[in-house]
């Protein structure tokens, strides 16, 4: 079964299930554009097939999928070329996998970061073990939680989504599965029989109930309770007094926090912040848009091809982000993220 994807992607029809599975464990899966448009082709012929009872998603090796491949988008940056189509095919992917009729069963067995998030994290059922780990750590390289980020993050309780998207934090199944990110829990040496089940045609309920583990959640009460009171100011300044009066206090949530906020683009982290405030009131098709609008502005600016280049052209860590620090970002510059674009809004 071929969708255009060669061999960066499989596609297989296995039982009652279509099944996707990534294949590039040496990239870590990192998606790339030929990918997302065989995954978009493929989720629409599955809808249209009856036979087709829903779809499964997995990956080679020790990531699920750390995120897209960046390193074109870098590239075009560089070479002034704007790479927005990339972005808008794939935030079409994330809407489409979203609004998809069927159950859509990932297994995440590994690492799933942005773009990875975007093709797993949307479907009716999320399945992580204990080897997942989950971040959207885009601020760190000058980016913002998209590909539906606005959406998911803003729907935490607890304002554990502004948690970490202004920070980053990576967390475990135990943290996903209280917050809702994951649905279910299973154990990594049970994803086969989980696997054989669900091809024969087992309804994803009754089996993942039958192969539920209960992990312990990595964070203790007393930390969610400093992330709901520390992270859900309507002011990101008001955000930033509290946590360093929290850290004066000797809360060890407030000092780590602000020691990943402090590393990031801070037109990263003021964009984010109203990102996800402002997410909370639409609905996915909406927060793509946004997303979109975001983008074009990002992929226009400094931070974004700077922030890959310190992580992963040059891998030195050392961004130099403009402006350097939060006080010089202005309450105008980021509202010019949101703005209408001259061309139109996404067409999803």
């Amino acid at each position: 079964m071929d969708f255009g994807g060669g061999d960066e992607i499989g596609f297989e029809r296995i039982g009652v299930a279509g099944v996707i599975t990534l294949t590039r464990p040496k990239a870590l899966n990192a998606v790339t554009h030929k990918m997302i448009l065989a995954l978009s082709k493929a989720f629409a012929a599955w809808e249209r097939d009856k036979d087709v009872a829903l779809v499964v998603i997995k990956a080679e090796g020790r990531a699920f999928s750390a995120g897209g491949d960046i390193a074109d988008a870098y590239r075009a940056m560089r070479a002034g070329t704007r790479p927005v189509q990339f972005f808008a095919d794939e935030y079409r992917l994330n809407a489409a996998l979203a609004r998809f009729p069927k159950p859509c069963v990932p297994l995440i067995d590994g690492i799933v970061m942005g773009g990875g998030v975007g093709i797993s994290c949307h479907g009716s059922h999320r399945v992580m073990t204990e080897k997942a780990l989950f971040a959207m750590p885009e601020v760190g390289i000058g980016f913002f939680p998209d590909v539906g980020g606005s959406f998911l993050l803003s729907r935490l309780k607890g304002s554990y989504g502004m948690y970490l998207g202004l920070t980053g934090a990576r967390i475990r199944s135990g943290d996903a599965l209280r917050a809702g990110i994951a649905t279910h829990a299973v154990e990594s040496a049970a994803l086969g029989d989980v696997f054989d089940q669900l091809c024969k045609g087992v309804a994803p309920d009754k089996c993942l109930k039958g192969f539920a583990s209960a992990p312990q959640a990595e964070t203790d009460e007393g930390a969610l309770f400093s992330i709901a009171k520390l992270f859900s100011r309507e002011k990101l300044g008001d955000l930033l007094i509290g946590l360093q009066q929290a850290r004066e206090a000797g809360e060890r949530v407030a000092e780590t926090a602000l020691k990943a906020i402090g590393k990031a683009s801070p037109t990263s982290v003021a964009v984010t912040f109203r990102e996800i405030n402002t997410g909370a009131m639409l609905d996915m098709d909406e927060c793509m848009r946004m997303e979109f609008r975001i983008l074009n502005r990002m992929v226009a600016g400094h931070d974004f091809p700077e922030g890959i280049r310190a992580a992963i052209i040059d891998k030195d860590g050392a961004p130099k982000w403009n402006p350097p620090a939060l006080a010089a970002v202005s309450d105008a510059a980021v509202e010019a993220y949101f703005a209408p674009l001259p061309g139109g809004d996404l067409a999803l």
